[in-house]
């Protein structure tokens, strides 16, 4: 008999996403008691008590700062997410960020909504007053990309259609990344060298320790006189303190982000949006879409794909069985986990191991059933983290 999953959803989910749980081998929904994966989008999950026996978590979205990552790594939990579910609504976006800025449209909106009088008098104010809103077009003008993913790309592409020059710079761009990427972009080898010659400058980078304040007071000074900064990564990368200083020198002329700060607010040179970079229908179908997917692969064929925390190991199944093994990244594993194997005379049909830092992940096709006390004798083993037995289940 196939076992019947439970999912727990901490925020609305697309029901587009969820609809790709069987019915029959799913409970979902946000009263599940004991849940073997667990599905958010912005819950704080850094305050809960995730149950033990959760297997997964699937943030439908791209970040995970609100899910305990190294937390569920040591339990042997991956934690996925949807890179590029949300990257097309994030870049339209950006686009929008910029001709706001270039165009001064927030104080131009502002202008109108203060207007008195009745329409001949509307018209004279209007053409007296519009002279103060001139803004620049953005063939010509060039185009700084901090940070190369899938947003960061295509932000890079819809510039080069709209005719401007492209400087990019991403020391961890991925091979997959890279092949993305118009061969029209210009490749920086720093941040510096983009922030000197960026008319407009636009960051796609995670919040990490390494990014976090980024953009500092010593590099705003490094940008060109009038240059318009756009953020609509994360919060913690821009020290607003340093925006703040660099509107009031002029080095930058507007300040475009989607994380509204008390101290930002109001400034008539900050446009802050209430963060609505993955606010699209189509972008929360997206990564409800891939994240369930990933969820449904690992828990029914232990299949990792997409965690944050844990390499990509996807194998096709060859073999009626299957082991799935989460351990840390340490000598002779996969030694350990075939000397167990061999000692029961199981037969190894096909086996895949990869790490990423400190985490590994293994998986072993078997011939025959696996008994318990072979599973019980690998999660012994000294680093495994976690282990599954998957079984092909009927249809």
């Amino acid at each position: 008999m196939n076992p019947v999953f439970k999912i727990l959803t901490l925020n609305s989910i697309s029901s587009v996403g969820l609809k790709r749980f069987p019915a029959g081998r799913y409970t979902v929904g946000s009263q599940v008691d004991n849940p073997d994966a667990i599905l958010v989008r912005s819950h704080d999950m850094h305050v809960m008590d995730i149950p033990g026996r959760v297997k997964a978590i699937g943030r439908a979205g791209a970040g995970v700062n609100n899910i305990p990552v190294e937390k569920m790594s040591r339990r042997g939990v991956p934690v996925f997410s949807a890179p590029g579910g949300n990257a097309n609504a994030v870049k339209e976006l950006v686009v929008a960020g910029m001709l706001i800025a270039a165009r001064n449209l927030t104080p131009a909106l502002k202008f109108v909504e203060g207007l008195k009088g009745d329409d001949k008098t509307l018209d004279q104010v209007v053409e007296d007053g519009k002279k103060q809103f001139a803004g620049l077009e953005l063939p010509g003008h060039t185009l700084g990309v901090i940070g190369l993913g899938k947003i960061g790309s295509l932000v890079a592409d819809t510039a080069i259609k709209l005719g401007m020059n492209v400087l990019g710079h991403d020391p961890e761009i991925t091979v997959d990344a890279a092949w993305s990427l118009p061969s029209q972009v210009k490749k920086a080898h720093s941040i510096e060298e983009v922030l000197k010659a960026g008319d407009f400058i636009t960051l796609h980078v995670p919040l990490l320790e390494v990014t976090r304040k980024m953009i500092s007071a010593s590099r705003v000074k490094l940008m060109k006189n009038g240059a318009i900064l756009l953020n609509f990564s994360r919060d913690g990368i821009v020290d607003n303190d340093a925006v703040l200083e660099g509107l009031a020198a002029k080095r930058i002329r507007c300040y475009v982000c989607d994380f509204p700060a008390r101290k930002l607010i109001g400034h008539p040179q900050v446009v802050a949006l209430p963060h609505l970079g993955a606010s699209t229908r189509e972008a929360e179908d997206n990564c409800a879409a891939m994240v369930v997917d990933q969820v449904r692969d690992f828990l029914e064929n232990g299949n990792i794909l997409n965690a944050v925390n844990f390499p990509d190991v996807v194998m096709m199944r060859e073999a009626p069985y299957r082991i799935g093994i989460a351990n840390a990244n340490v000598p002779n594993m996969v030694g350990q986990i075939s000397a167990a194997m061999g000692k029961a005379r199981l037969n190894i049909h096909n086996m895949l191991n990869k790490s990423k830092e400190e985490m590994a992940y293994t998986l072993v096709d078997v011939d025959s059933q696996v008994p318990t006390k072979v599973i019980e004798q690998i999660g012994k083993i000294d680093g495994v983290l976690s282990v599954r037995y998957l079984p092909v289940q009927s249809q």
